[in-house]
């Protein structure tokens, strides 16, 4: 059995980078936080607007930065646990953020979510994690499987039309497992939750895109997919029984608004993103 690394590996791996971002400073955080939530407030988007704030943080792997915000949207003053509002609330956005998190799995990959998630559980008080929910909803049987792959299925349409055929296709060309894991991670993860409200920190259809447009906008770099997933989110529209935000969000100036707040979250987060309209080159 290892116990312990070899030296030279050991020193390895501190190079390049290794560790997570950290925070930016607190007051400047705190400034970004304050004015994006009053505009949202404003907007009757406070749903959206936890849930793309909590997809920017993660994506941009700054994990101190998800405990604060989760302090910063349940209390009066986000240093003093005491300032805390009522549990019920509490509850709710402890959940909304931890179904965002699962969400940006997809998009971003597995360890910036682990470390986000461990920062969030970190944060969250004993009486809020005693209320969160302890069992999973999305474990596979043979007597759910279909379920989950026709949901799947049926989100990848209400994401890609008129080109999901073509584009399933496509990905099916590049390798016959992989547009399978992605039908079967969009049924069990991406798409909401059947029973609706009814489940703790379910997340609808539009804010399924919102997760999409704002991992992949604070991503950078995958122009493609992120234009995918704002159509995505503009066909959200579509989707019957939507709530007044989720209606909202799914117009093109609500779509503007989430790409636009992710953006300001982000230049506090990564200032030295800029508008990204020219990568810098290297001079050989």
């Amino acid at each position: 059995m290892v116990r312990h690394l070899p030296p030279a590996v050991k020193q390895l791996l501190t190079l390049r980078n290794p560790q997570p971002r950290p925070a930016p400073q607190l007051s400047r955080l705190n400034a970004v936080l304050t004015s994006t939530l009053l505009d949202a407030k404003a907007k009757k988007a406070e749903r959206g607007w936890l849930t793309l704030a909590t997809c920017t943080l993660l994506t941009a792997n700054a994990p101190p930065t998800i405990g604060h915000l989760y302090r910063f949207t349940t209390r009066s003053d986000p240093e003093n646990v005491a300032t805390r509002r009522g549990l019920a609330e509490a509850l709710e956005k402890a959940a909304v953020m931890r179904e965002s998190a699962l969400k940006s799995c997809i998009f971003v990959g597995v360890p910036r979510t682990i470390l986000s998630l461990a920062s969030l559980h970190e944060a969250i008080e004993d009486d809020v994690k005693s209320g969160l929910r302890k069992t999973s909803k999305r474990t596979v049987t043979p007597e759910n499987v279909q379920e989950i792959v026709a949901r799947g299925q049926a989100l990848w349409a209400s994401i890609y039309e008129p080109f999901a055929e073509k584009l399933y296709n496509k990905l099916g060309s590049y390798h016959p497992d992989f547009i399978e894991f992605i039908i079967q991670a969009y049924g069990a993860v991406l798409a909401p939750l059947p029973g609706g409200d009814a489940e703790q920190g379910n997340l609808s259809r539009a804010l399924g895109s919102v997760v999409g447009t704002a991992c992949l906008r604070a991503e950078g770099g995958v122009g493609p997919q992120l234009t995918s997933h704002v159509f995505g989110l503009l066909k959200a529209r579509n989707v019957e029984g939507l709530s007044e935000e989720d209606y909202w969000l799914a117009t093109d100036e609500g779509t503007e608004w989430v790409i636009r707040t992710v953006d300001t979250i982000l230049d506090v987060v990564k200032p030295e993103l800029g508008d990204g309209s020219a990568a810098p080159q290297t001079k050989l």
